[in-house]
């Protein structure tokens, strides 16, 4: 199984709004048990894990032992069933390491197997599968996008300096980690103080983008007041993108635009934008903003992951803070963390916590 999972994760970055999965089939031999056929899913629309280590091992699949890090569908959407490959290829037994939960499967792929006679197990390795597929699982489940927050950092917790100049606090290393995040997310989100005031572009930019076939993410404005130009760099390019408002606006073309209800404080309510995306298949959000719209999603409890990059660098008091979360008199009032790594990137460190609120 953890092989199936290594496969798996090399569809981080293409496989949205799929789930990455990992399949491999092992069959016992003279000198013990070995892998006759393996393959992961690659993106949405193309064969499946299973079907791609099941053409590996051809005939050797019969009486294999199959193991898969998520139950094999069961319905015919944009590629035939794999559960009736894996009956047709004569796999002895299915090891599987998650239920899927998206309705058209949820239990029938186990219960079409075991009606042709296929003994199946699951929740080997649960744990690690359900984190490689953190998005799609959330996005069925709890009917939201997994939501992670960035933030880059000096030392003394500033993000730019008072005159809002910020390039760069972080280096070269940081800053392409940080397209990888975007890659692996899948979306961008960002609000549209941060687009009048940098015109950032949100896309992915390193040469394992091309090399390796990643797509570009996806990328989300919330602009209550709708003034986001269309001549802003976010629009351009041919990744999806939303905009997000509180007001019917004319949206420049290829932008999908959406008026959502406020929240008591005039804003756009986020629980309504997660919503809203979960149901245009967006599986995982990478929330790269100021420090309004970072308070509010902590203040919402609806940040799942924070990744903060710290630089060696002092900017002093008059430096912009890192997030806004005004109300917090006491201490006992603090958002709790816990910390999950901390390594270097470059000459940076990059620190990654949960919210220990965070629905499991």
């Amino acid at each position: 199984m953890r092989r199936a999972l290594a496969l798996a994760a090399r569809g981080k970055c293409t496989t949205q709004p799929n789930p990455r999965v990992g399949c491999v089939l092992v069959r016992d031999g003279p000198d013990g048990p070995h892998i006759v056929g393996e393959g992961w899913h690659q993106r949405a629309g193309e064969p499946h894990a299973e079907v791609f280590a099941l053409r590996m091992a051809g005939d050797r699949a019969r009486g294999a032992d199959a193991y898969v890090t998520l139950e094999p569908c069961a319905h015919q959407g944009r590629t035939p069933p794999c559960a009736d490959a894996l009956i047709a290829a004569g796999v002895g037994r299915v090891f599987a390491a998650v239920g899927d939960p998206f309705e058209q499967v949820a239990g029938a792929g186990f219960a079409k197997l075991r009606a042709a006679g296929i003994a199946c197990e699951s929740g080997l390795l649960e744990g690690e599968a359900r984190e490689l597929s953190r998005g799609f699982l959330s996005r069925i489940e709890r009917r939201r996008p997994f939501v992670t927050l960035k933030l880059a950092m000096s030392l003394d917790g500033r993000t730019a300096m008072a005159s809002g100049e910020s390039r760069w606090i972080t280096g070269d290393a940081a800053r392409a980690d940080v397209h990888r995040l975007r890659a692996e997310a899948g979306a961008v989100l960002t609000s549209g103080d941060t687009v009048l005031a940098d015109d950032p572009e949100l896309s992915v930019r390193i040469p394992e983008a091309g090399a390796e076939g990643w797509r570009q993410p996806d990328r989300i404005v919330l602009d209550s007041r709708a003034r986001v130009p269309a001549s802003a760099k976010v629009w351009k390019g041919a990744a999806r993108r939303f905009w997000l408002t509180a007001c019917t606006a004319d949206a420049p073309d290829g932008v999908e635009a959406a008026v959502l209800p406020c929240a008591a404080d005039g804003h756009l309510s986020l629980p309504a934008a997660l919503a809203y995306l979960a149901a245009r298949d967006v599986n995982e959000v990478l929330v790269e903003s100021g420090p309004r719209l970072a308070g509010a999603f902590l203040r919402a409890g609806l940040v799942d992951e924070l990744v903060v990059y710290a630089a060696p660098k002092l900017l002093g008091s008059a430096a912009r803070g890192l997030v806004d979360l005004p109300g917090l008199e006491r201490l006992a009032d603090h958002l709790a963390l816990h910390f999950t790594s901390a390594e270097w990137v470059g000459p940076d460190l990059k620190i990654t916590a949960r919210t220990t609120s965070r629905e499991r």
